[in-house]
């Protein structure tokens, strides 16, 4: 349920920064320096320098290792600013989407979000050290119960993974204080909306598959009234299930 190509801007940018760190074998403290090595390339080259602000946004970029989210064919590009494949038509996304949709959410620690679309993992990984609790739904099994171990695994306790379909979200623990949807809808789900709380943000790409959607900051003024901007021009993989 995330990214499946580079937003558009970046694509004219030329080729993708980032080359692998893991050239050579390395064990463990070496191979882990080298893999923190990475991630400070990755938010100072492809992050901080493209715009993200939010100092503990970056920080939390910096501590996640995204290499243990993604299959192990991909791991020698894992701080590169690209989505991977994570199987079932899927992807993880790339680290810039991730951070910015991260900033654009407002999060802080006394939050409640929702991730609609667990994909790897890897952004409720990243939301979770921002946020009280994350909840995170998937529809794939596979991709579920993998990324259920993975964040248990991981020591990520304020995580809670549900498997269904993201359209209706999560009604029994709503209202949500954040709601982040990592594939895109044709329109934006009515639950959602419903589901966000008075208050709120919502970040959701809408638009037609295989096609640039549009990245939406929705906000929540009142029970009837949302403000919506849109941001950039993105392509995710399309919403499964009802949409």
């Amino acid at each position: 349920m995330t990214l499946l190509l580079l937003v558009m801007s970046l694509a004219l940018r030329g080729p993708l920064a980032g080359a692998s760190p893991m050239q050579k074998p390395c064990h463990g403290f070496c191979q882990d320096a080298q893999w923190a090595a990475a991630r400070n390339k990755m938010v100072d080259g492809q992050i901080r320098d493209r715009g993200i602000r939010d100092a503990k946004v970056l920080d939390t970029m910096r501590a996640v290792e995204r290499h243990l989210f993604i299959d192990s064919d991909f791991v020698p590009h894992a701080y590169e600013d690209r989505p991977l494949p994570i199987g079932f038509g899927q992807t993880i996304s790339q680290p810039y989407i991730v951070a910015f949709m991260t900033e654009a959410a407002r999060p802080n620690g006394n939050k409640v979000a929702l991730e609609i679309g667990t994909g790897s993992g890897y952004q409720a990984a990243v939301l979770s050290k921002l946020v009280k609790h994350v909840h995170t739904i998937e529809i794939v099994e596979p991709l579920y119960s993998k990324a259920k171990q993975r964040l248990a695994r991981l020591g990520y306790k304020n995580v809670t993974v549900h498997q269904g379909d993201g359209f209706y979200g999560l009604k029994k623990f709503a209202p949500f204080d954040i709601i982040l949807v990592t594939a895109a809808a044709r329109t934006i789900p009515p639950p959602l909306k419903e589901q966000l709380k008075v208050g709120g943000v919502m970040v959701i790409p809408v638009g037609e598959e295989a096609w640039v959607q549009s990245l939406y900051v929705v906000e929540k003024k009142s029970e009837r009234d949302f403000k919506i901007k849109d941001v950039m021009p993105v392509a995710f993989v399309p919403l499964t299930g009802r949409h």
